[in-house]
């Protein structure tokens, strides 16, 4: 490939006059940086005929960059004055990939480490190894994030006499799954993306460059000669763990397997769950990784640069031309595939060609519980393994997924017979206390007594790929700890044992397997303006405890329509997605909708399972709907308004959950204004100029439904469980509710 240019534009005449400053003038892919320009000056961007490309105004530390520039041609600054600036050269995605030279020529020493990328960007990046380099070759991970997983490692507690055992105590890297994979034996190398910590560039949420950069992280990684087998993995929870997905799905050569962790499926699902801004997490999420992205905004790198880090130094200016993604999330209306799909992963993880692990949890107060668009989406995937149950973000690091995790890493990263030392085994239970305040243990897995690597990776992979763990928490003398009572696996997601059972919406508040009466028919909830903005932890409370101060309070009377079944007859099992078929009957244009399914049981407790959300406006489907997962378009023009005092259908997607209703349980659906159901989410609601709107839902001639995913012949073999014990599933005492009739 043509090398691109790193050029210093220097005044032609006198360089050491300080009227004028030493541009510094890079060239990528599809942009063109410019830094050490004076601050507030005007910046020109022109091709070789001269032509006028893009304008810019120099930011406080003098840098500005271009985007968007058309690739395959030569670029330079116009300048008045003295300069004479050189050219730099754009180039295309397809012509950026550098020979395998440019990895092997990157050495990486233990400590602190820059790796640079195909157009010179230098990226901050801590390495771990368990022992000498000359002790090696170690199987190898890499975590790759905006947080700061580069950030130089540290000693962790009181453990300086396991640093022989165990050194990754002593040297702590500064992301929780390395420093796991350090106590399994592995090396690790984190580094921050582009734009964060001190690392080059400007931050941009899962731009192409930064998809460019993990291709170029693992190749550069996997030519060490440390790394076992020149293959590695990639592990991570939350953002590091979104990251495998953008970066496994560019298909470097290197990379053995990814592990994510409490990941999304859908960015729109997350920021614009049903349509509706998600103003708590989601934007302050956003807000957290953007502020940090600042120059020095990390607080670690202004000590880099105390030190004599000049790199540090350097990379912070570019820090300031970071995109405003917030001010971005606050002007989405419509899903447009063009722009889109590339934040997408249900767009794109059929083009990973690796083994994948993934777990996630139902009710995940973060990123949410819709990850699972993309568990049947990895068709390329020689190897699969999802595990799924109830519970919070952080519960990827539960030891009943931890255990699994490691035994994959083994198998398809280091290519060994599972096995987790028994000093690990002794000092996680003190780990996981401050994670879970609990001291639990690993457990052993069926892969560690195989005997041989080959009998294991056969063991592995003749299991079901999908792992359903039910009732975490439940167990009598855990509570509220990430354990199952009983777990199930299955072929597929969703599973083919599965049944969509329909109830129906009946007059008299109940839910029936039969039609309605086909006579005019409806009750009325009130919109609450202030909803959207209310959570359920109570002042102080904190989800992720084991049995978290909740604040989940009833409905108010006419704030909801609730329709409850029969008390069942039979333990049912449930595992997938639902739907809410309603008729709607609308006073104004549009309709916040939410539903929450939970469980009235026999002991007189309710018990929350799940809920879905919609805008009305954003009802119309897209082919991929199924009886039991309504999936919307979201395009701009399929947004439809209500029409006022006019029945119209909209079917709300209910989240993934899986959840055992018991024997003499009735299992209760509410439709109310979304809110009062998250722990950290929050709703962005429409607003009206009129005053005390109330919609109408159907249950006569226009007959609402809400269709379920019963496993048929499931067993249910624990007790029911204590309320509150489960995870991310607050309770309450079950109260009566009438619903008000429909004039």
């Amino acid at each position: 490939m043509k090398r691109l240019s790193f050029l210093l534009l220097l005044a032609s005449t006198t360089a050491c006059d300080p009227e004028f400053a030493p541009y510094v003038l890079q060239g990528s892919i599809e942009q063109v940086a410019v830094t050490h320009a004076k601050p507030g000056e005007m910046l020109t961007l022109v091709d070789g005929d001269d032509h006028v490309v893009q304008t810019g105004t120099a930011d406080a530390l003098g840098s500005f960059l271009f985007r968007k520039v058309t690739p395959g041609r030569s670029y330079h600054l116009s300048l008045s004055g003295p300069f004479v600036s050189h050219g730099v050269d754009v180039v295309g995605v397809a012509e950026s990939l550098p020979e395998q030279d440019f990895y092997d020529k990157q050495l990486l020493q233990p400590g602190y480490n820059y790796l640079t990328t195909r157009d010179g960007t230098t990226l901050s990046a801590y390495v771990f190894l368990p022992g000498p380099i000359d002790k090696g070759p170690y199987p190898t991970v890499i975590d790759y994030s905006g947080y700061s997983p580069s950030k130089p490692g540290a000693p962790i507690g009181n453990y300086a006499f396991l640093c022989d055992t165990l050194p990754v105590l002593c040297d702590a890297p500064n992301d929780p799954s390395a420093l796991i994979a350090g106590l399994l034996g592995y090396a690790s190398v984190s580094v921050n993306i582009r734009g964060t910590g001190c690392s080059g560039g400007a931050y941009d949420y899962f731009e192409t460059l930064q998809k460019l950069d993990g291709y170029d992280v693992i190749e550069t990684v996997a030519a060490q000669p440390w790394a076992l087998h020149h293959k590695v993995g990639m592990v991570g929870l939350s953002y590091p763990g979104i990251t495998q997905l953008f970066v496994a799905a560019e298909r470097p050569p290197g990379l053995a397997a990814i592990a994510p962790l409490s990941v999304i499926g859908n960015t729109w699902s997350t920021l614009l769950p049903g349509g509706m801004l998600n103003d708590g997490f989601a934007l302050s999420w956003v807000t957290n990784v953007l502020s940090k992205a600042d120059p020095y905004a990390q607080g670690w790198e202004q000590g880099r640069v105390d030190g004599g880090d000049a790199v540090c130094k350097e990379n912070q200016l570019l820090h300031g031309q970071k995109i405003d993604n917030v001010a971005q999330a606050r002007l989405l209306a419509a899903y447009v595939p063009s722009e889109h799909d590339g934040y997408n992963p249900a767009t794109f993880v059929d083009r990973i060609a690796v083994p994948v692990f993934l777990a996630g949890a139902y009710q995940d107060e973060q990123t949410g519980p819709t990850w699972h668009s993309i568990l049947d989406r990895f068709t390329s995937s020689p190897s699969v393994r999802f595990t799924i149950y109830n519970g919070v973000h952080p519960d990827g690091f539960a030891p009943q997924v931890l255990s699994e995790w490691a035994a994959f890493l083994d198998l398809f990263v280091a290519q060994r017979l599972p096995h987790i030392d028994p000093a690990v085994r002794t000092v996680g239970p003190l780990l996981f206390d401050n994670i879970f305040h609990a001291q639990l243990e690993l457990p052993m897995t069926a892969y560690e007594a195989a005997g041989t690597y080959e009998a294991a990776l056969a063991l592995w992979k003749s299991d079901p790929p999908l792992r359903a763990i039910f009732e975490s928490g439940g167990q009598a003398a855990h509570l509220g700890e990430p354990i199952g009572t009983f777990e199930r696996r299955y072929a597929s997601w969703p599973p083919k044992e599965t049944k969509a059972t329909r109830w129906y919406f009946q007059p008299d508040g109940t839910l029936g397997a039969t039609t309605p009466p086909p006579v005019e028919s409806a009750s009325t909830f009130a919109l609450d303006p202030a909803a959207g903005e209310r959570g359920v932890l109570a002042p102080g409370g904190n989800v992720w405890d084991k049995l978290p101060k909740y604040a989940w309070p009833e409905p108010l009377a006419g704030s909801a329509v609730i329709f409850e079944s029969p008390p069942l007859d039979a333990d049912v099992v449930m595992l997938g997605t639902g739907s809410a078929d309603l008729w709607i009957r609308s006073p104004v244009d549009d309709a916040d909708l939410e539903i929450n399914l939970t469980e009235l049981r026999p002991d007189g407790q309710e018990m929350y399972v799940q809920s879905g959300w919609l805008r009305a406006s954003y009802r119309a489907l897209g082919p991929s709907s199924t009886e039991l997962g309504p999936v919307q378009t979201y395009f701009l023009a399929d947004i439809a308004p209500l029409v006022a005092d006019t029945w119209t259908e909209a079917r709300v997607p209910i989240a993934p959950f899986g959840h055992a209703f018991r024997k003499g349980s009735k299992i209760r659906i509410s439709v109310d204004t979304p809110g009062d159901s998250r722990a950290e989410w929050r709703f962005s609601l429409k607003t009206f100029t009129q005053s005390d709107v109330r919609y109408a839902i159907g249950h006569g001639t226009h007959a609402s439904s809400v269709v379920l995913p019963v496993i048929e012949g499931a067993t249910v073999p624990t007790p029911l469980p204590a309320c509150p014990s489960l995870r991310g599933q607050p309770c309450r005492a079950a109260m009566p509710y009438v619903n008000v009739p429909a004039p």
